[in-house]
């Protein structure tokens, strides 16, 4: 995008400059997130290596960690207030905010860890090739669930009762403390990828190889469709509190589903900070209000406003497109990174 509601590009660093810092890593920034406690903040990236930020302090403080030997496919807060990161050397770690890293599992030189997904009570998950791995607060390993084909996605419920995993022809939903471990399966035809459940748990949602998003009721299994994007959604969010919107990148624009008054089905979703043919390649709702984060594929990142329409540039274009995007826990800082290697970090608190 080339121009916001607030000026030129040349504004549109204006954020990142005087409330925040920029860094170059030097490779693929894959994943970003904020430690639980809001005191870290942890940058993965494609050469192995994870990056750690004090939020205070932007413009100093880093501390590089070699944690996978090969790319980090895979990273997310853990509880408390370390990561959880998954590697293509097979490894599953658990990162300190201290820089010190413990290998939680490690399933062989030749096995990707290619999705992970963590909650607060201290489960985590783990993906590797068919299987989605469960493991417990100390680390011990709690079950290993098989799906048809090689997992997509993967992710627990609010409560941390439930976990969803995306792959060929749909998505399957587990029972953590289930004996039986019989999965609740959404069919639908297609690769399925990212998944989420509804900030209430009601709905599943995954992104597709296609260029579309699917969903479902969970209390009657009814379908959601929707499509019609450009390009494949590489990144949805539900905004904070109850949820009611679902954003996603795909289009030129910021897309909005109304997850409120009968879900999407048969009702348009809202559109934000489109114009010039840019696709939005991430998004990242705020943990509180209606508002997104947006980056582009030209590197601009933004906010906008849900209700008003307001945008706030935040980082300018030309610096590869934004790959990795992240709220703290509350909302007051905000982080990115890029295909390019270049990452920021900024304070949005009252001040």
């Amino acid at each position: 995008m080339s121009e916001t509601e607030t000026g030129s590009v040349d504004d549109a660093d204006f954020i990142l400059q005087s409330r925040g810092a920029g860094h170059e890593l030097g490779a693929w920034v894959v994943n970003v997130a904020f430690g639980a406690d809001g005191k870290s903040a942890g940058f993965a990236l494609g050469d192995g290596s994870i990056h750690l930020a004090d939020p205070k302090t932007p413009e100093t403080a880093w501390r590089k960690l070699e944690a996978h030997d090969g790319a980090c496919l895979s990273m997310v807060a853990d509880a408390g207030s370390g990561f959880l990161s998954g590697g293509d050397d097979g490894k599953l770690l658990r990162v300190e905010t201290d820089g010190s890293t413990r290998t939680l599992a490690d399933f062989g030189m030749m096995k990707w860890v290619e999705h992970v997904a963590s909650h607060p009570s201290g489960l985590r998950a783990a993906s590797v090739g068919k299987v989605v791995h469960v493991l417990g607060k100390d680390g011990a390993k709690l079950k290993a669930l098989t799906h048809p084909s090689s997992v997509g996605g993967v992710a627990f419920d609010a409560k941390g009762k439930r976990v969803a995993a995306g792959h060929y022809n749909g998505a399957s939903v587990w029972f953590v403390n289930s004996k039986d471990d019989n999965a609740k399966v959404l069919p639908w035809k297609g690769s399925h990828q990212a998944t989420a459940f509804s900030p209430d748990g009601t709905h599943v949602v995954t992104s597709m190889q296609e260029n579309a998003l699917h969903g479902w009721r969970l209390t009657d299994q009814q379908d959601m469709r929707m499509s019609g994007y450009p390009s494949k959604i590489k990144s949805f969010s539900f905004t904070g509190g109850k949820g009611r919107w679902l954003a996603t990148s795909g289009a030129d624009c910021i897309v909005l589903w109304p997850f409120f008054a009968g879900g999407p089905m048969g009702k348009p979703p809202l559109e934000l900070a489109g114009g010039d043919g840019v696709l939005c390649s991430q998004v990242a709702c705020h943990p509180q209000h209606e508002v997104v984060a947006a980056g582009f594929a030209d590197g601009l990142v933004l906010m906008a406003e849900v209700g008003s329409g307001k945008i706030v540039p935040v980082a300018a274009p030309g610096r590869g497109a934004v790959s990795a995007l992240a709220w703290s826990p509350t909302g007051t800082h905000l982080a990115f990174g890029t295909e390019t290697g270049f990452c920021g970090l900024v304070d949005l608190s009252r001040r």
